[in-house]
């Protein structure tokens, strides 16, 4: 192939880097070796590639930059942090800051999850549910309980557990049949709902595929129903109308655990804390991640029910380890200490609410390129949209130029197939939402 290499300049010298050695991930690494997208620097929505061009951030660096790049305020807790504790085991040890993040968390979640166990990613977050949901099951004495019920099109991380619920066919394709008792329930995108903003009126009965496989599998045998409140990575696809509340009420009448997956929905994204409190349905664990240290520290909760931590924690005998999981990194001091400093953003600069107020001059813009012929569905809730191209005869093409232009035109987003997705930091002006509508529609125009 070749050696590929870029240089990096500044005020006194210029460093050759070398691409050969790191195999970057969820990247087609030969193209980007030929057309190398480096960025060197972050400030508020802006980040600046190494010949110092400025582009705007339209997807939060990956959903996870909700108030904005380099924030001082957390790079200086981090700092401290790490000059008074950088790592303590996180089994039988702990310290102060894993539980005052603990305690603020749990302010933010819905109902009763208010029992927080840290990993360091979503896919962590999704395998750790997985097994949580496993060990309510067996402290309930149903440990026939096994099946795990998710959706085609789903993004649950890529773990081996995360994988199998996964419903996109390329992350599963190259790695045989993965878990097995995994079923999945069809995707809710339907072309009724096509280009209509918010909840579409159609599609709420999809929910019932959780009904047929009840009826084929016995509930008995089913532990959790995984499901995004708006499967994000695989082109923003917002639930039907009562379609969340119809899965809560399946869950309930079968006594199947309901987990939502808020990984990018959480921290705001859809006007709220959680997305479970934008669409009005509390699920009995919630993963996250990405927004709660503002993507500063690799960082992931689960949110657990206290009625099934206290199902696990009470079946166990006095003085034994009560949940046989968790990672060197769960709830590292630097972590928790950006986690604290990014609570504290939120709160302060109100940046829920003012996602929430934003919200429909940004969906009015991003609906506003319905009129350009290569544009084939465009979907949006809260501070996160898609838009969908034509695809121009191999699927995904046209989508990854679409995102190259974008960046050559000064705009940075996440792109999916041919969909692009749109989910810009919160601390957004209406200034910043027409610059990046602007720049779609001009690269959409060109396409």
């Amino acid at each position: 192939m070749g050696h590929a290499e870029f240089k990096l300049a500044d005020e006194r010298t210029v460093r050759v880097v070398s691409m050969d050695e790191y195999w970057m991930p969820f990247t087609p690494n030969r193209d980007f070796r030929e057309e190398p997208k480096i960025v060197v620097r972050g400030e508020g929505m802006f980040v600046w590639n190494e010949r110092g061009e400025r582009l705007i951030d339209a997807s939060s660096g990956l959903f996870c930059v909700n108030a904005g790049h380099c924030r001082r305020e957390i790079a200086d807790a981090v700092s401290a942090q790490l000059r008074e504790l950088d790592f303590i085991a996180p089994f039988t040890r702990g310290h102060p800051k894993q539980f005052e993040l603990a305690t603020r968390v749990a302010a933010l979640t819905p109902g009763d999850l208010n029992r927080i166990f840290f990993v360091s990613s979503g896919s962590e977050a999704v395998d750790t549910a997985m097994k949580v949901a496993l060990a309510y099951w067996q402290a309930k004495g149903q440990g026939g309980r096994t099946m795990f019920v998710s959706r085609e099109r789903a993004y649950h991380g890529v773990n081996f557990g995360g994988t199998s619920l996964a419903g996109i066919v390329n992350n599963r394709r190259r790695f045989g049949a993965t878990l097995p008792g995994i079923v999945h329930m069809r995707h809710t995108h339907l072309a009724e709902n096509r280009c209509v903003p918010g909840e579409g009126a159609h599609g709420a009965e999809l929910a019932d595929d959780l009904q047929r496989l009840v009826n084929l599998h016995g509930a008995e045998n089913i532990a959790a129903c995984f499901v995004e409140p708006i499967a994000g990575s695989t082109g923003c696809l917002v639930p039907p109308r009562g379609y969340l509340a119809r899965l809560r009420e399946l869950c309930d009448q079968h006594g199947i655990l309901l987990v939502f997956d808020e990984v990018i929905t959480g921290f705001g994204r859809t006007g709220a804390a959680f997305g479970a409190q934008s669409f009005g349905v509390t699920p009995d664990l919630m993963t996250m991640a990405k927004g709660l240290t503002n993507g500063a520290q690799p960082m992931g909760a689960v949110a657990v029910s206290e009625r099934v931590h206290e199902a696990i924690v009470g079946a166990a005998a006095e003085g034994a380890i009560e949940f046989f999981h968790g990672y060197t990194y769960s709830g590292h001091p630097a972590a928790c200490a950006a986690g604290l400093a990014t609570l504290d953003i939120y709160r302060d600069e109100g940046l829920f609410e003012r996602g929430r107020e934003l919200s429909p001059h940004f969906l009015d813009g991003l609906f506003s390129l319905r009129d350009i012929p290569v544009v084939a569905d465009l979907r949006g809730y809260g501070m996160m949209g898609a838009v969908e191209v034509h695809p121009d005869g191999v699927p995904g093409r046209r989508g990854h130029q679409f995102q190259k232009r974008l960046f050559d035109n000064g705009l940075h987003l996440k792109a999916t197939g041919d969909a692009a997705i749109v989910a810009p930091p919160l601390v957004a002006e209406p200034a910043h939402v027409d610059m990046i509508v602007d720049i779609l529609r001009r690269v959409l125009k060109s396409l």
